[in-house]
Order: structure tokens, then C-alpha cells, then sequence
């Protein structure tokens, strides 16, 4: 095309000019305002046209520029373009570069493959026409995004017809865009962990990394460099061998997916259900489920496929498998132990070590057990028990003396008194018939059987029975009994009195009252 400055009317000049062949290509571009090589252009383009000055006078001025500046024809590239889309995908495969990928296009396009730089300038060229979030690289099965949703769905109570707000969970695969989405009462940590563990089943694996934000539920310190995270979001870890890369406070680039999938969840889930109503969380779930089905089978607008074959190709065979069991989710709760070496919850009482009394310590409950947590490990772990004022206590926690209490029980004391004798079963029977609990009446047995220890078993079955002869079968009978040496003499022997009494000076006498 000319030089828009030039026009037809000088372009006519110049042929006329350069007809004559009285003036030099210069002398005429000075003559016309146009450069020497603007002259030499026109005469150019209207030799290789045929045209002379002759020609052109009978020519109109759009016949005189098609004739003179003809479309340009298309060289025939003998290069085959990449496939980029593939090239994109490919790029997400763990230890996969464009050095390997151009290496298998160039095999397969001997001859009409770009060089390394041209392959590599134009893939980059076509990757920055896609969104920002696309352009990013994520590794096959590497990271699973999660986040809450701004936009809340109302909850009507159909007893009281209270409204509240329901929260989204989202979550994504960096690689694939796989989509998770589901509703939950709050966003307590307990929440958030309930959702992963969720989405983990949902895809049927685990990730290498976890990434969220540094919310206050999951987070007991947020930092930028060492975040604190809850003793919840640490146990998911564990169990799950799962690593957290939290996101850096108010950063929402460190975790560009999960903010474009919220964006997509509130736009093709939440915007379809703004005029249902619903009465249940189950309900409402019930609704993203199928939606969010719907969603991850939606053809990608400038990739190939959906986000359920990316994952199914991509992120699918690279996730690690989920453990045998599911994590129960727990709360804790600080507690100290009591005197009695116990820690109270909901009115019920659950034994500890005795070697903690006074020590504060950490409770760690779930739906069916409760676990007492000295700093990081578990000492003790009980049946959770919904009996008010009631005990739970495992012998292995008490001190010594109490536990040697704790193994006895009436029939057992009453079988060791029968193997020394009748007299002995008889007190030991009175010492739990006279009592309102027969275990008050314990550590009198117990004190029995350490004089049967100390005098012997002889000795301590004459001394019952003139405990009961005299109508005194209790320990303290008994233990004067054998101190006396009273359980040598015959029990019909008249025990020896005393004929007068002992003269004192603060005894009277009879003749004081004369």
C-alpha cells in the first residue's frame, strides 16, 4: 500500500515525471514534497505492473491503485504449528519442560518444526492470551486450593422461621480446576476441616500440598513467614500426610485459583439457586451437588475437554491414596486435674494420672471418646459418658494404696476370711452387712489382713471370735485382742478385773459424798 501521505494526484505526477525523462528521481521527489525513495518505489511497483504514463491516464484512480499496489500473496509457511492447548496441558505433567516437548515436535515434524527460541516465543506468545489464572503452571496432583465463599445462602428454620446464612467451602486442583463446593453452618474450625476432609473423599485422594488462607479458625497466630496453625489443622495433617502451605495474610495472588473458583462456584451454583428456598443444610447441599456436577462437565473455552477429564488424566493418577480410616473431628478444651486426680466435662468425671494433680492439661473430645493431652501426648482416653456426678476411672491412674482398695470387692474379702476360718468370714460379713455401702467397710477388711500378716492366721481367727463373743466383731476389738495376747486364753476363761481402784489424787472416794 503507499505511504498515506502520498496521494493519487502525485502519485499521477510522478508517472507523468518519470514519462518525460527530462528530471532525475531526485529533482522529481524534490519537486512533488516526496522522498527520492518514494519516487523510486512508484516507478518500481508500475514496471512490474506494465504500466505507463499512457496506461494510466485511462485508468480511474481505484483501478490505477489496484494496479500499481496488488495484495500481497501469503507465503506458504513450510512450518507445522504446535498444538498449543496440548502443549499447555502437557506443561502441568510433573518433570515435563518446553526443551522436551519441542524435542518430541521437532521427531515428529522432521523438516517443518520451529527452532527451540521460535517454539518457545510463539507458545508464550499464545499462553498470554489466556486469563492470568490460566497462565500460571501447576504440577499434576501437587496442590489443592480451599477458601470460603463471600456470598452466603439464607437458611429458613421451618419451626420458628429464623433466617441465618449458610457459608460456601470452595475448593480446586491447581492443575486440573477440578471444582469442590458445599454449605456448613459456620466457618469454625471444625467446619473447615469437616469441608477438606470432604473434598478429599471427593476426589479420592490426597494432594502433596494443602493451601489456604490464614483465617482465625485455622490459624492461632496468622504470619506472613511462621504461621500458627490450630491443633485441629495439625491432626488433619498428620492423618492424612498432608502438607498446609498457608497463603500470606491479605495475598490474594499466592492463591489465584480458589479465588477464580469462588468466582465461578457463586456465578454458575449460587446465582441458579438465589430463588429456591431452603429449610436444611442437607437440602441445600443436595442442590450444589448437582450443580456442581454440571460445572465440572463444562467444556473448557479455550482448552480442550472439561475440568472432570483434566482431572481424570492429569490429577487423578497422581494423588496420593486416602488412609484406612476417616479423622474424627475433635474439639479441644484447657482443664486442670482435681485433687482426686480427675478432670470434670459436661458434670462427668474422667481419671488422669495421679502425677498430674494440680497440672493443667488439654481435653481433646470427639463424638464417642474423650482423651486427656499432656502438651503433645495422650494419657489417658476414656468412653465419653453422659451420666452427670457420675466417675470414669481406670486403675492405672490412681495412687498405689487406692488402687490395692480398688481390687477388692465383698465377695472376694469374704473368700479370703472363709480360707482362715469361720470366725474371721463372720466379722469380715458384719464389717459389709453393717455398713450403708459395703465398700466403707474395706479398709477395716484390709486392716485385718495385715494382722493376719503380722500374728498370723492362727492368731487372727482366735482373736474374731472373741471379738464376737464379747459382741465387739470390729478391726479395733481385734487389733487390742491380739496386742493383749487376749486370743490365747480360752474364750470361757473370766478375762482378769480389776478389785480396787488405783489410788490418784483426783479420785474422791466413797467418803467424799458423806
Amino acid at each position: 500500500m503507499p505511504t498515506p501521505r502520498v496521494t493519487m494526484s502525485k502519485i499521477r505526477h510522478t508517472l507523468q515525471l518519470l514519462h518525460s525523462g527530462k528530471l532525475s528521481q531526485r529533482q522529481i521527489g524534490t519537486s512533488l514534497g516526496i522522498s527520492k525513495s518514494t519516487v523510486s518505489e512508484i516507478a518500481s511497483y508500475a514496471r512490474v505492473a506494465g504500466l505507463d504514463w499512457n496506461a494510466a491516464q485511462a485508468l480511474s484512480d481505484a483501478e490505477l491503485q489496484g494496479r500499481l499496489y496488488r495484495p500481497a500473496v501469503a507465503r506458504q509457511s513450510r512450518h507445522l504449528e504446535p498444538d498449543y492447548a496440548t502443549l499447555h496441558i502437557e506443561l502441568k505433567r510433573p518433570g515435563v519442560t518446553l526443551q522436551l516437548l519441542w524435542e518430541e515436535y521437532q521427531a515428529q515434524h522432521q523438516g517443518q518444526a520451529y527452532k527451540y527460541s521460535a517454539f518457545c516465543e510463539k507458545y508464550q506468545q499464545w499462553a498470554q492470551r489466556l486469563r492470568r489464572s490460566m497462565r500460571q503452571t501447576h504440577e499434576a496432583g501437587d496442590k489443592l486450593f480451599v477458601d470460603y465463599a463471600g456470598q452466603t445462602v439464607p437458611m429458613v428454620d421451618a419451626a420458628t422461621g429464623e433466617i441465618t446464612q449458610a457459608q460456601v467451602f470452595v475448593a480446586v486442583l491447581g492443575a486440573s480446576n477440578y471444582t469442590y463446593a458445599c454449605a456448613t453452618p459456620a466457618q469454625k474450625a471444625a467446619d473447615w476441616v469437616a469441608c477438606i476432609i470432604a473434598t478429599l473423599e471427593f476426589i479420592g485422594g490426597v494432594p502433596r500440598l494443602l493451601v489456604p488462607d490464614q483465617p482465625r479458625a485455622l490459624m492461632i497466630r496468622p504470619d506472613r513467614y511462621e504461621p500458627t496453625s490450630h491443633r485441629l489443622l495439625d491432626e488433619l495433617s498428620h492423618h492424612y500426610g498432608l502438607a498446609v502451605l498457608p497463603a500470606r495474610p491479605a495475598k490474594p495472588r499466592d492463591k489465584p485459583k480458589v479465588e477464580v473458583a469462588v468466582q465461578v462456584v457463586e456465578r454458575w451454583i449460587l446465582a441458579r439457586l438465589r430463588h429456591q428456598q431452603f429449610f436444611s443444610l442437607a437440602a441445600l447441599n443436595k442442590a450444589i451437588a448437582a450443580l456442581l456436577q454440571e460445572l465440572n462437565q463444562r467444556p473448557f473455552k479455550k482448552l480442550p475437554g472439561c475440568r472432570a477429564s483434566a482431572f481424570a488424566s492429569l490429577d487423578r493418577p497422581l494423588l496420593g491414596p486416602l488412609p484406612a480410616t476417616r479423622m474424627a473431628i475433635a474439639r479441644f478444651k484447657p482443664a486442670r486435674v482435681n485433687i482426686d486426680y480427675h478432670v470434670e466435662l459436661d458434670g462427668h468425671y474422667y481419671s488422669a494420672p495421679h502425677r498430674l494433680v494440680g497440672r493443667r492439661v488439654e481435653l481433646r473430645i470427639t463424638a464417642t471418646t474423650l482423651e486427656v493431652l499432656e502438651g503433645q501426648a495422650r494419657v489417658a482416653v476414656h468412653a465419653l459418658s453422659p451420666h452427670r456426678g457420675a466417675h470414669s476411672t481406670a486403675p492405672e491412674h490412681m495412687p498405689p494404696s487406692h488402687r490395692a482398695h480398688l481390687q477388692w470387692t465383698p465377695d472376694k474379702l469374704i473368700t479370703w476370711a472363709e480360707g482362715i476360718g469361720a470366725a474371721t468370714a463372720a466379722v469380715v460379713r458384719w464389717q459389709m452387712e453393717r455398713r450403708a455401702h459395703p465398700e466403707q467397710g474395706y479398709r477395716s477388711c484390709l486392716g485385718l489382713m495385715r494382722l493376719g500378716r503380722e500374728y498370723g492366721h492362727e492368731r487372727l481367727e482366735a482373736a474374731c471370735a472373741r471379738a464376737q463373743s464379747i459382741r465387739a466383731p470390729n478391726y479395733k476389738s481385734v487389733a487390742s485382742i491380739l496386742q493383749c495376747g487376749l486370743d490365747q486364753r480360752p474364750i470361757d476363761a473370766p478375762l482378769p478385773t480389776q478389785t480396787s481402784l488405783p489410788l490418784h489424787a483426783n479420785l474422791r472416794g466413797p467418803d467424799y459424798y458423806h
